[in-house]
């Protein structure tokens, strides 16, 4: 049983393929949720820096504190991820044609 080429999409010159009509895997989906989060937990435990590094640590707390890191900033920008994360999770788990 050979499939119908009128059925299978290319993207990207035939690189991704994809039959149609076909939903999106289940663990596919709960993967954007994992990289969303892990974006968001990075960025929150080292917007400062490697400040608990043995050999950097102390040029990095001196750097923040020639620079002063603001941190209002810092927690916008990990709202934007959050918000980001959010579009995509629900995008991703939407019907669509």
């Amino acid at each position: 049983m050979s499939p119908d080429k009128s059925k299978i999409k290319e993207y990207a010159g035939g690189w991704i393929t994809e039959r149609e009509g076909t939903a999106v895997p289940g663990f596919l989906k709960l993967a954007y949720i994992l990289v969303a989060g892990g974006c968001a937990a990075y960025f929150l435990m080292y917007m400062y820096g490697e400040v608990d590094h043995p050999d950097r640590g102390g040029l990095v707390r001196a750097f923040n504190a020639a620079t002063e890191a603001s941190g209002t900033l810092m927690y916008g920008i990990v709202a934007l991820i959050v918000i980001y994360g959010i579009i995509v999770v629900a995008f991703s788990f939407g019907k669509h044609d």
